[in-house]
């Protein structure tokens, strides 16, 4: 899965766990976001400004 979509699962698993109380889910939501982010910063870091 890319960043992305590990971003927006992440999110409606968070909002999930909130909406439900289930504080597991939303922590792991929480985490998928992070798991997102770090894709994007990785790929940053090995292509920093992939028009050049």
């Amino acid at each position: 899965m890319g960043s992305t979509g590990d971003k927006v699962k992440g999110k409606a698993n968070e909002l999930a766990g909130k909406a439900t109380g289930d504080k597991t889910q939303e922590v792991k939501g929480k985490g998928q976001q992070t798991k997102g982010d770090a894709k994007d910063a990785v790929a940053g870091a090995l292509d920093p400004d992939p028009e050049e």
